[in-house]
């Protein structure tokens, strides 16, 4: 039996295990990526966004660049657009500018978010081995496909990991302190500690088929765009742009009385979504068969063990919201198994992952199925004569657009859910009172309530806050007079690694400190240091 060892084994190299994966690289842990794919699968296509606050995350790994350079061409429309076919009349379009102006073009309703990085449009086959490919060449990550993780043991010790070579036959041990499943909605790891999950185990069937139509673009009667939702009395579905030319994704909704998946006439289906005739060529790539589900685990730890990303959630999936928060679970382990393991942060600390991503996933889990039942119902109640020709047909189209608007601009740009979730129960945060500012899924307002997410702000000639903000902690002083030595000095005496940044006063900074910590939320804030500057220190580092 061969034996390895590591810091840190992550099970599954999905999007969520390589950002994990560089996350805990990157602050210099070993780490072990157990993936059984062979290298080169081709992943899923369900997933064509990656939100905002990922795109910041990817800015810290170094990664942004390469990920906004790869997916549609620089210049193909983000927009969404409403029609009654592919290729038939559209009446409602939502703006998202193309990746080459996405930086400059402020008029969309996304334009004006206080962010370095707004939202990138790409799709999962692109996402996928891209993050893959970053985290197999980090000098500290081993990636290992066709590696299949049986079982394991713990004790206060470490783990013990039991894995098959699926490449070349026989066991493997693996040793290692900690270990985290990111191996996807069917969990051999949550399955192993123990975790249920409950909620919604059906909100909504739907058929995606992967297609290559060559002549489909053409036939298009308005402009191209990122997603065109279709909605006839005969299909309603949503199709994304894959390639920007020839390749597309159609997610065809069944209705409510079309339980049967075998039973439905799926060629039929597409072509009354795209609205071409029977000789039209369209090649069939790929299709699945999926149920939209609202589901969460009741725990997300056993000791040693973690669990992240969609092995934790199942949501119905819009906006990619599970995608980006499997990266969003990842980002907040990685620092604090990286405390541990370094020694600056007592193993105590890891006892805020679950208090703080539990509740934010519970909370946008909920937006995400508000959404989802409320666009199957605006599905089932397409207008009969939504196709007509005339002045008549023209109102109801507009209508029904403004309608649909209103329900998606929010789905497809949410600010509030990019921004303005907060944790307002963890263990290593320095609450003072104040409560933190409501959200909804596209309105927030920034704050420095502790918890929130530390506001962003431009610092002159195009730098941002968080690229002048350390690895580690940040203090923010926005008065140079107000004495912040002591802190400094008990973070040094603990090891914890707080850089301290003077700025200019600026809204909506309001106190003269703020700490930030390495995911950028804020830890503690005042106008001078707490009484006991030790004591602040030892609450975020999880000693207390």
């Amino acid at each position: 039996m061969r034996r390895l060892r590591t810091s840190v084994l992550i099970v599954g190299g999905g999007p969520v295990g390589s950002v994990l994966a560089l996350g805990l690289a990157g602050r210099g842990i070993d780490v072990i990526v157990a993936e059984q794919n062979p290298p080169g699968t081709q992943p899923g296509v369900k997933c064509n966004h990656v939100a905002a606050r990922t795109m910041e995350i990817f800015r810290r790994l170094g990664i942004v660049d390469i990920v906004r350079n790869t997916g549609l061409p620089a210049d193909h429309a983000n927009d969404v657009a409403f029609r009654t076919t592919a290729v038939g009349t559209e009446f409602a379009r939502i703006h998202i500018p193309c990746r080459r102006d996405r930086y400059t073009d402020k008029s969309g309703p996304d334009g004006w978010w206080p962010t370095p990085e707004p939202p990138h449009r790409i799709n999962q086959i692109y996402l996928d081995p891209l993050l893959a490919a970053e985290a197999a060449a980090h000098p500290r990550v081993r990636f290992v496909n066709l590696m299949r993780v049986s079982g394991f043991t713990q004790d206060e010790a470490g783990i013990t990991v039991e894995a098959e070579d699926l490449a070349n036959g026989g066991k493997i041990a693996i040793d290692c302190a900690y270990l985290v499943g990111c191996d996807g909605p069917t969990s051999e790891v949550r399955r192993q500690i123990g975790a249920r999950l409950s909620g919604d185990a059906m909100i909504g069937r739907t058929q995606s088929s992967y297609i290559r139509a060559p002549g489909l673009a053409a036939r298009m009667q308005a402009a191209p765009a990122w997603s065109t939702q279709v909605m006839n009395p005969r299909r309603s579905a949503n199709m994304f742009a894959v390639d920007g030319r020839e390749t597309w994704l159609v997610h065809n909704y069944l209705r409510a009385d079309e339980a049967d998946f075998e039973a439905i006439d799926a060629d039929g289906c597409l072509r009354d979504i795209l609205g071409i005739e029977p000789s039209f060529d369209v090649k069939l790539i790929s299709r699945e068969n999926w149920i939209g589900r609202r589901l969460l685990a009741d725990r997300f730890r056993d000791r040693r063990v973690f669990i992240c990303g969609d092995a934790a959630h199942i949501w119905a999936p819009f906006a990619g919201y599970g995608m980006n928060a499997g990266i969003a679970d990842a980002t907040n382990l990685a620092w604090m198994l990286a405390g541990v393991l370094a020694g600056w942060a007592d193993p105590a600390i890891l006892e805020a992952h679950e208090a703080e991503r539990w509740p934010i996933t519970e909370q946008v889990s909920k937006y995400a199925m508000g959404t989802a039942l409320a666009l199957a119902r605006a599905r089932a109640e397409v207008p009969a004569d939504i196709e007509a020709v005339g002045p008549e047909g023209d109102a109801r189209r507009a209508e029904l657009g403004q309608r649909l608007l209103e329900m998606h601009t929010p789905q497809f740009c949410c600010g509030g859910l990019n921004f303005g979730s907060f944790y307002d129960r963890s263990p290593i945060v320095a609450y003072d009172g104040e409560q933190a500012p409501a959200y909804t899924m596209d309105s927030f307002t920034p704050s420095t309530v502790p918890g929130c997410r530390t506001p962003h702000v431009w610092l002159g000639e195009g730098r941002s806050l968080y690229d002048a903000m350390g690895a580690g902690f940040t203090l923010l002083r926005f008065d140079r007079a107000v004495e912040a030595m002591a802190l400094v000095e008990a973070a040094a005496l603990r090891g914890v690694p707080l850089a301290v940044l003077d700025l200019a006063p600026q809204a909506p900074y309001r106190e003269k400190l703020v700490l930030s910590r390495p995911d950028q939320h804020i830890a503690w804030r005042g106008d001078v240091l707490p009484r006991d500057p030790l004591e602040l220190i030892d609450r975020i580092r999880g000693a207390q």
